[in-house]
């Protein structure tokens, strides 16, 4: 009847909150499949998984393994290190906090996602794009940049 202590990581909670270099990792996914115009059902198909499972690490409720992420790598053609560039050092704090490695639990400052990666802004920066003439580019940017100082101003 001598139990002994379980060994190894602790396994995450229904409750825990996703990692945050998880989210970042899936966030980095997402950003290079919708800048190439793919669907989360054409990414799964191509690397043997379901389009709820490509949103489960999008989301980072599930962590991607060194093979899925090496299989991600190639389907969506970018070096494995891309899912890693730009991290906040924020998030590894608190994932590091997380993982015991930190302080207390006010040690890790809450994780703000970019919003560069929101689908929004991806949206945002391709319609523009898909704008022909350079001059009407030019004076949407103008007009954007006028009422965000506007906006602003008013704070």
């Amino acid at each position: 009847m001598n139990q002994k202590p379980p060994v190894g990581r602790r396994r995450r909670r229904k409750s825990d909150k996703p990692n945050p270099i998880d989210v970042h990792v899936g966030s980095r996914v997402r950003l290079r499949r919708t800048l190439l115009g793919m669907s989360q059902e054409k990414l799964g198909d191509a690397i043997g998984l379901t389009f709820q499972q490509v949103q489960k690490y999008e989301r980072g409720a599930n962590r991607i393994g060194a093979s899925r992420l090496y299989d991600l790598s190639r389907v969506l053609d970018v070096p494995v290190s891309f899912f890693f560039d730009d991290i906040n050092p924020e998030a590894a704090a608190a994932a590091l906090a997380a993982a015991g490695g930190g302080g207390g639990e006010d040690a890790a400052p809450r994780y703000e996602p970019d919003p560069m990666m929101r689908r929004e802004t991806l949206e945002l920066v391709r319609a523009y794009y898909r704008i022909p003439d350079s001059q009407i580019r030019r004076r949407l940017f103008d007009l954007t940049k006028a009422i965000a100082n506007a906006c602003a101003s008013e704070s």
